[in-house]
């Protein structure tokens, strides 16, 4: 009769077994390089296996929290895959958020310790000195070397190197690690509250990484770059852990630098890139792209906001690739439809396709499924699914309600089944009466003059009409932008209600630290953009 742990192992799902099994099959590949350091699956996996057992020996156990404040590296993902051998939940800190919202994550996650590269330690000590329940710290090298000091941090936590978590044994870890137990707390940015701790769970990041392979056609020859922040779930889950899934290459940037990027494609074979928009955008402008060899590339992967149709033609010219567009959000672990290679340029600006293992639909508000060709709000289900929030049962419920998980945005499915996103919620724009997705209006001035490099429609208050449309653009090197003149072009396009009362022009629009324009930044910072107009 089998054990329980036996049983267990035999039959789980668990991220870090997929490390385990692409280093039985391909242990003399290239699994990661980091600057100098280059590991094969075999040292990779041996890595995870020394810290996964240095924890235990420290007392972690399954369902403990370990937070990790840390840029992309490779002591990153062997933080990762470390804890989830264990059972033990990953709490990334996104770089971007302040003291106090590092504070309420580490508190609320109730992490036990916390890993932090030496070059951040300074900045997140006064979070962990508001964290009582942290008793561990320990410093990876980072960029200042792992000999940093811990200013803040030693009075309040014992304090050790990455070099000394790691044990000398090598050996799997022998634990019970359920199947749908959490891998991560990944907390959403709160604008308006504090950050939501979304629970993600071992199945749902093993069968996503999965979908990506095979919607993709990863495999083991691939080399990555992964540039975008590994602490969001696109980078993480959408390609670090599909490229360990299949046994490919991930050479890791601590950004983006299209200098180091060009001299890197064609100097390692890189097949595949995952950028946004606005990067394609500058490594298109670049002095060198015309002298670059890019016959490596395979495959170009975007996210955040779709491409302009005049930019997308020059990428597929230039880079001579397939192109995807990702579409989905941290809850759907996340990719949920992929907007394909051959609908780029048949259907510019959609959201694409259902991925495998998801399934998705357009609900109305009283919760009923809308038939195609009508707007509400895009629902999914699948095992890609978050758990819920973090400790907040009235939000899961919220966000589970009629048996589908709520994405908050709006959209529908045109008559070849293709799925376009029209706005989120909380951005459409309520004007003299009527309701504007920005994302139309974005489409408009984007097809309206190749001048404007970036644009973000957002409402402001107006004492007529309520919200006024409002467009924020920078321009493209060397441009210039006429508000008048583009708001006259964009009235040729949309309908004249929907155009902006205003165009702002701005050098470059604030950003998170994943890249993501802040809508309610600017929304905050030109609030009296129309004071004393009628």
């Amino acid at each position: 009769m089998l054990s329980e742990l036996a049983d267990n192992v035999i039959h789980r799902l668990n991220v870090g077994d997929s490390l385990t099994r692409t280093a039985a099959r391909h242990p003399r590949r290239t699994a990661v390089v980091d600057g100098d350091l280059e590991l094969t699956y075999d040292h990779f996996n041996a890595w995870v296996n020394r810290v996964a057992n240095g924890l235990t020996d420290r007392g972690y156990e399954r369902g403990d929290a370990l937070a990790l404040a840390s840029g992309n590296s490779a002591e990153f993902l062997v933080t990762y895959y470390a804890c989830a051998k264990l059972g033990v939940v990953c709490v990334p800190i996104n770089l971007g958020w302040q003291p106090r919202e590092v504070a309420h994550v580490l508190n609320h996650s109730g992490a036990r310790g916390v890993v932090i590269e030496s070059q951040l330690v300074e900045a997140i000590a006064p979070a962990v000195a508001e964290a009582p329940f942290v008793t561990d710290v320990v410093i990876a090298r980072g960029t200042a070397g792992s000999s940093a000091e811990a200013p803040g941090v030693l009075d309040a936590a014992s304090a050790l190197t990455f070099e000394e978590l790691a044990a000398d044994r090598e050996d799997e870890p022998s634990v019970i690690v359920e199947d749908r137990d959490p891998i991560t707390y990944l907390y959403t940015s709160g604008t308006t509250s504090a950050p939501k701790g979304v629970v993600g769970n071992h199945t749902s990041i093993y069968l996503e990484s999965m979908s990506l392979a095979l919607e993709a056609k990863f495999d083991e020859t691939d080399v990555f770059i992964a540039m975008m922040p590994m602490f969001h779930t696109a980078q993480l889950n959408c390609h670090c852990t599909a490229a360990v899934m299949v046994g490919a290459a991930l050479h890791i940037h601590r950004g983006f630098d299209a200098d180091r990027l060009l001299a890197e494609v064609p100097a390692y074979g890189v097949t595949q890139l995952f950028g946004l928009p606005m990067m394609y955008r500058q490594l298109l402008d670049h002095p060198e792209i015309a002298n670059t060899d890019l016959s490596s590339l395979r495959r170009a992967l975007y996210a955040m906001a779709p491409m302009p149709e005049a930019q997308l033609k020059r990428c597929l010219e230039v880079f001579g690739c397939d192109f995807y567009l990702l579409f989905g959000q941290t809850e759907m672990s996340p990719t949920a439809t992929l907007f394909r290679p051959e609908h780029q340029l048949t259907h510019n600006g959609a959201a694409g396709t259902p991925v495998v293992n998801v399934q998705v639909q357009i609900m109305g508000d009283d919760g009923a499924l809308l038939p195609q060709g009508e707007v509400g709000e895009i629902v999914y289900r699948g095992p890609h699914t978050m758990t819920g929030y973090l400790d907040d049962a009235a939000a899961t419920e919220t966000a589970f309600a009629h048996g589908w998980f709520h994405s908050g945005d709006i959209g529908r499915f045109d008559e070849d089944g293709i799925l376009w996103f029209q706005d989120r919620k909380k951005d459409v724009i309520k004007t003299g009466g009527e309701n504007v997705a920005s994302i139309e209006v974005e489409k408009a001035i984007y097809a309206a003059d190749p001048a404007v490099a970036e644009v973000v429609v957002v409402g402001l208050p107006h004492a007529h009409w309520t919200e006024a449309i409002t467009a924020v653009v920078t321009p493209a090197p060397g441009q210039r932008i006429d508000p008048d003149e583009l708001i006259a072009k964009v009235k040729q396009l949309i309908d004249p209600y929907k155009a902006p009362k205003s165009v702002i022009v701005l050098d470059e629009l604030p950003r998170t630290s994943t890249g993501k324009v802040q809508k309610n930044v600017l929304r905050q910072q030109h609030e009296s953009h129309y004071e004393g107009h009628d």
